[in-house]
């Protein structure tokens, strides 16, 4: 059996994949621990599944009588643009672009009352950096997993807009965590010290 597996993405993907990079900054801006994300090519387009489908996936190989090649993938593309827009959508800021090419720029259009304190709409979330780009880009990967779909009866079940959203609630969360525990070691060396 052999599997051919598109972009699989979850909160624990690695922070160096432009998913996650994405979701992270999102947190840490919204945060005020960071104040801009850098990308690469706005306009590539990959094929974003769950890691929990293609696990799915994975498993219908393996209990299959007949061994096989199949392709993983959702057949839908977004591109890196859309799943930055949409990242800050759920984190409560609406990206307006501006500009083209090399010096687009991610633009807070409207935010939601709770960030007014710290970030204000006109703000320049999102730039691109030369360095990100990379000289042998793909534009377009996506698969075909009409196969696996047939063979297996697998569908993918979760979609883009929840995959988003559950990874950046995820990276949210962790922050928030992590700050919190940062509050509370601050409180006790603090405590400590007045001893």
């Amino acid at each position: 059996v052999n599997g051919i597996l598109f972009n699989h993405e979850s909160p624990r993907r690695g922070e160096t994949f432009v998913s996650r990079k994405i979701t992270r900054a999102l947190a840490r801006i919204k945060l005020g621990l960071q104040d801009k994300l850098y990308l690469g090519n706005l306009e590539a387009k990959r094929d974003w599944g769950h890691a929990k489908d293609y696990v799915e996936a994975m498993w219908l190989m393996l209990q299959h009588s007949d061994p096989d090649d199949y392709v993983i993938a959702t057949g839908e593309t977004h591109s890196v643009r859309e799943f930055a827009a949409l990242a800050f959508a759920h984190g409560g800021i609406e990206i307006e672009w501006k500009g083209h090419g090399n010096s687009e720029k991610g633009i807070v259009r409207t935010l939601t009352s709770a960030l007014a304190s710290t970030l204000k709409v006109g703000d320049c979330l999102i730039e691109i950096d030369p360095r990100y780009l990379r000289p042998l880009e793909v534009g377009l990967l996506q698969g075909d997993a009409s196969k696996a779909r047939g063979k297996l009866n697998w569908e993918p079940k979760v979609r883009f807009n929840e995959l988003v959203r559950m990874m950046v609630e995820s990276d949210m969360n962790e922050l928030e965590e992590m700050r919190h525990c940062q509050d509370v070691i601050r409180k006790l060396s603090n405590n400590k010290s007045k001893q």
